[in-house]
């Protein structure tokens, strides 16, 4: 790629490229290629979509009164561009179509009927229950009907709409099926989680990998990818590249620690950076290209090299990042042997490279965090921590990232808990719970006491075999993707991960489709960058999680639960409230084939308070949504579902021995 624009834009994708695991790559470079080839001609399509799909509202909109989901008849009825489908629904927003809770928003509807008719529509949420319809007269041709809505209920919500006599439906956009326009209310819990403190800003649990450039005139790659879509979901971290091969491709010494510039959208210093240290130039090769395969010729140049990014990495936390107390680096990203970027050299020379990035970086840096091994899989970085940590790796690491797969396809039908077996010591594919186990007792064998461990890329695709098109996914679908992607981060939180990366935003071209959390709607494929995107239930999943375990530090599963039953307790920063996160699962019950049976539960009794006390607790479901439950001499009776549901409570010593403390954990 030797056009410079070109080379430019291939920087800007490398977070969106490495981000990839193992199985994918090779897809995902075709991909990227065609992406960067037509950048141009995708820019004309964000702006035809965006005339047909989301209409300027002038109107003023204004809450229509009582509690629930509820919008008020058309506030106004306008003429519409007569090119269109029959009928297309949208809520114009910031770009995120997230709103928050109880504050109005507009319901859009163009419709173009053959003749005067009427518009029948539903809205539904995340369980496929209506929350809302309607009716309303529309005139024959192009109408543009804004509907004033607004919401105390938190989560995801899917608009359909017909005519009644012409009939019709919402067309498929993009990654989008047919049927649906969705959009989601932003849970507030401040009631039962006033907002956490923290005394420094890395101990923020939540990142994500993935970027939308939704602000107007915006698109991939220019601009801020990040917001507001990350601010609105509760993400702190992603990742920032100092790639040796990326800084310094042609030669040695060309990167200038002090003239080097921080990217714009890093400089408010609300989203941190982990930063990104794997690959070498071709000119430090042994094979004389661009590797990660290898050690470089020269380990004493790497070194050097890494000194630098040190004094630079230093430089920039005290000047943007003031409350946050040390600087993160990924050494290698995924180095699998079967997989994109793999390791071929020895594991002398894999031991030799990270002392040679572990010195240079410390050398400058005296906040200097430098982590590894970074496998696709959890049970990877076991294998490979039992291989090198006796050789001595841990020496060269001050903390471990690894990537959070645990199956061969992690999908709504390969749950985290399928076939779990703590037995195992982590080495069966499912055994989440049992792996993150076994990798917690080689972090704590080999790394020194209290180790970060970070988990910087994890996602629920559709199941194998799946592909994006018009009828798919079904509702059923995406409350499994939602409740398996907030199951599993919890799942690696609960096991004693400190900070864990949701993978991935919006829907990308890939052979493993569905991994975003938003639908991506002007490709059918997907793609990277998107401009416009409209959530999934994932999304409002994870902006409840990052809202009430953000915060915290992690207890540990409860010990003596029954068969089926799962259970983690965090404790609230600075000795406060207990939030545990409990659900039931079946695997002779959950399956593309049998069905994801939203209705499954199971009775249990949870412990919130001493014996002989009552009183209420609060439960937040999966959307952030809250009730009160009440409890008898200490225990709270809960019904359990496969959605995850948080019981916020304040004894916090009837915990001290109900849980099992992660091997090694230390309390941030």
């Amino acid at each position: 790629m030797s056009n410079p624009n070109r080379q430019r834009a291939a920087r800007s994708f490398q977070g969106a490229w490495s981000s990839f695991p193992l199985t994918r790559r090779r897809s995902a470079f075709i991909a990227v290629m065609v992406a960067l080839g037509f950048a141009a001609v995708q820019c004309g399509a964000v702006f035809a979509a965006s005339a047909a799909d989301a209409p300027a509202v002038a109107v003023e909109m204004k809450a229509p009164p009582g509690p629930g989901l509820r919008c008020s008849a058309p506030a106004s009825q306008t003429r519409a561009t007569s090119t269109g489908d029959a009928i297309e629904a949208d809520t114009p927003s910031d770009g995120t179509r997230l709103f928050a809770a109880s504050k109005p928003f507009a319901l859009v509807f163009t419709t173009r009927a053959p003749q005067n008719d009427a518009l029948n529509w539903q809205i539904r949420d995340t369980w496929n229950v209506v929350r809302a319809s309607g009716s309303f007269n529309v005139t024959a041709g192009a109408t543009l009907s804004t509907l004033s809505c607004a919401s105390t209920v938190a989560g995801y919500f899917a608009v359909s709409a017909s005519l009644e006599h012409a009939k019709g439906q919402l067309e498929s956009r993009g990654t989008r099926p047919a049927g649906i326009a969705t959009f989601g209310v932003l849970p507030d819990t401040a009631s039962a989680l006033p907002a956490a403190r923290f005394p420094y800003e890395d101990l923020h649990r939540f990142g994500g990998q993935g970027t939308a450039y939704l602000a107007p005139g915006q698109h991939c790659c220019d601009g801020d990818g990040y917001r507001p879509v990350y601010t609105a979901l509760g993400l702190t971290w992603v990742n920032d590249n100092r790639n040796w091969y990326m800084e310094e491709p042609d030669k040695s010494g060309t990167f200038d620690p002090a003239a080097k510039q921080l990217t714009p959208y890093f400089r408010p210093g609300d989203i941190m950076r982990l930063i990104q240290l794997d690959g070498i130039p071709q000119w430090a090769s042994p094979t004389g290209k661009q590797t990660h395969s290898y050690a470089p010729v020269s380990l004493a140049q790497m070194k050097e090299y890494m000194a630098r990014v040190g004094a630079e990495s230093n430089r920039v936390r005290t000047t943007y990042f003031p409350k946050q107390r040390d600087n993160y680096y990924q050494v290698t990203w995924e180095p699998d042997a079967d997989g994109g970027l793999p390791w071929r050299d020895t594991d002398a020379n894999f031991i030799a490279m990270y002392k040679a990035v572990w010195e240079g970086i410390h050398q400058t840096d005296p906040h200097a965090v430098v982590m590894g091994l970074t496998y696709s899989s959890v049970q990877g970085n076991v294998k490979w921590m039992r291989r090198l940590g006796p050789l001595g790796i841990g020496r060269y690491m001050d903390g471990m990232t690894v990537h959070g797969y645990y199956d061969i396809g992690t999908t709504p039908s390969h749950p985290p808990e399928r076939v779990a077996d703590i037995r195992n010591q982590g080495t069966l594919p499912g055994a989440l719970a049992a792996s993150m186990r076994a990798l917690r007792h080689e972090l704590h064998q080999y790394l020194k006491p209290g180790a970060p461990l970070f988990v910087t890329e994890t996602g629920i695709s559709y199941d194998i075999g799946e592909s994006y098109r018009k009828n798919y996914p079904g509702a059923d679908v995406l409350y499994a993707q939602a409740a398996i992607v907030a199951r599993t981060h919890l799942i690696l939180l609960g096991e004693g991960a400190d900070m864990t990366y949701v993978f991935y935003l919006a829907d990308m071209p890939d052979a493993a489709p569905g991994y975003g959390i938003f639908f991506e709607l002007e490709h059918p494929t997907g793609a990277y960058g998107p401009s416009r995107i409209s959530p999934k239930p994932a999304a409002l999943a994870v902006a409840a999680m990052t809202r009430i375990i953000d915060g915290t530090n992690t207890l540990g599963p409860l010990k003596n639960l029954p068969k089926g039953v799962y259970a983690y307790a965090f404790r609230r920063l600075g000795g406060g409230k207990i939030v545990t996160a409990l659900w039931t699962h079946d695997n002779d019950k959950w399956s593309a084939k049998s069905g994801f049976n939203a209705g499954q539960n199971v009775d249990y009794r949870l412990r919130v308070d001493a014996p002989g006390t009552t009183g209420q607790v609060t439960a937040l479901d999966m959307m952030g949504n809250a009730t009160a439950v009440p409890y008898r001499d200490g225990v709270a009776s809960l019904r359990l579902s496969p959605a995850p549901v948080y019981i916020v409570s304040n004894n916090a010593d009837v915990f001290k021995d109900a849980v099992i403390t992660p091997e090694g954990y230390v309390a941030r």
